[in-house]
């Protein structure tokens, strides 16, 4: 049904059921948005001065789904029209649905963002020169459209994600520009995916407590010998080493004045050997030498330097003290005899 607002503006709008192109065997259009339309629209919108190019509105009243197209021929049945198939899909609409048409006029698009469903697209050499190709046989373009781009004997599908200066933009001689938004089943690269999992499952690591810095202390340490031998023993072990060996030489000193004390007592002209000979209480039994001996090596040191060992006659075995008395016996009983001839 056409009418009139005035002189000035007129008004193409008319009910059809829509049928897909395949069935007129024009399978050419699914490549674009061009419809059908009966031969009566034609003269309905040639009385009403319609400015070309000739651009519609098609609306689906049960879904309130809208898109825009344009037109090829009028040959179709009248209250029919033939419209691409994917177009049919945008709108909800299957075979002999109702349909609503509508002369528009469109803002020429200046800026148009896509999205393609699959990566493929972006595999092809040059995708933004197919797709100037196949967009010369579409009249508009609709904001949340999905339009079909054929190549290679396959069908690329893609979104209208924005278009600017208007939702619905005609592309018609005009300078427009084109973004791509990733694709729909674009995925991260596999390398930053598993850096991703591996920050997830990485365990947290506690601080460690500061370590202490040891203070610095001068003339500690292991000491070496000189001859290669491993020395066992610490510091601590030889100071009191030094110190018990000081102890011990301050006893023999002591133990040697008492003996000279004790010689320059006897009468001159008498030779003895050893301590022994007039003290009986200051003897000690071999054996307790020997005991005192075995723990005075366990307590001696590996190596001391300017050290050594004090030897005494006390221990002088029961032949040799035999000896000496004969020989001093004899040394007498000469002295005497010499006195004896003298007089």
């Amino acid at each position: 049904m056409a009418y009139y607002r005035g002189d000035q503006y007129a008004t193409f709008e008319q009910i059809y059921r829509c049928y897909p192109v395949s069935f007129i065997e024009k399978s050419d259009l699914e490549k674009g948005d061009k419809i059908i339309m009966p031969p009566s629209a034609l003269d309905r919108l040639a009385s009403l001065h319609i400015e070309y190019p000739m651009l519609f509105q098609l609306k689906n009243p049960s879904a309130e789904r809208v898109t825009h197209c344009g037109v090829l021929e009028f040959v179709s049945d009248e209250g029919i029209i033939y419209i691409p198939y994917w177009m049919m899909e945008n709108m909800l609409l299957q075979e002999g649905d109702i349909v609503n048409v509508k002369n528009t006029n469109l803002a020429k698009g200046t800026y148009v963002k896509l999205q393609p469903h699959t990566t493929d697209f972006l595999d092809i050499s040059n995708p933004k020169a197919i797709l100037e190709t196949s967009l010369r046989s579409y009249s508009c373009l609709t904001t949340g459209d999905t339009i079909m781009v054929a190549y290679n004997n396959k069908k690329y599908y893609i979104d209208i994600v924005e278009t600017k200066p208007s939702p619905a933009v005609s592309i018609i001689e005009t300078d427009c520009e084109v973004d791509f938004a990733q694709p729909l089943d674009y995925k991260e690269p596999e390398k930053q995916a598993k850096s991703v999992l591996f920050d997830r499952k990485r365990p947290e690591v506690e601080d460690e407590p500061p370590t202490k810095i040891a203070r610095f202390c001068p003339f500690t340490g292991s000491g070496k010998r000189l001859d290669g031998k491993p020395s066992v023993q610490s510091i601590e072990q030889t100071s009191s080493a030094e110190l018990k060996q000081k102890q011990t030489n301050k006893e023999v000193k002591g133990f040697d004045s008492k003996s000279s004390n004790t010689a320059s007592r006897r009468p001159s002209g008498k030779l003895v050997f050893g301590s022994n000979a007039t003290t009986s209480g200051i003897e000690t039994t071999p054996k307790e030498n020997a005991n005192q001996e075995k723990s005075q090596k366990e307590e001696e040191p590996k190596f001391k330097a300017f050290t050594g060992k004090k030897y005494s006659l006390k221990n002088v075995p029961y032949d040799l003290k035999s000896l000496t008395a004969q020989l001093m016996l004899a040394i007498s009983r000469i002295s005497t005899a010499n006195s004896g001839g003298k007089n």
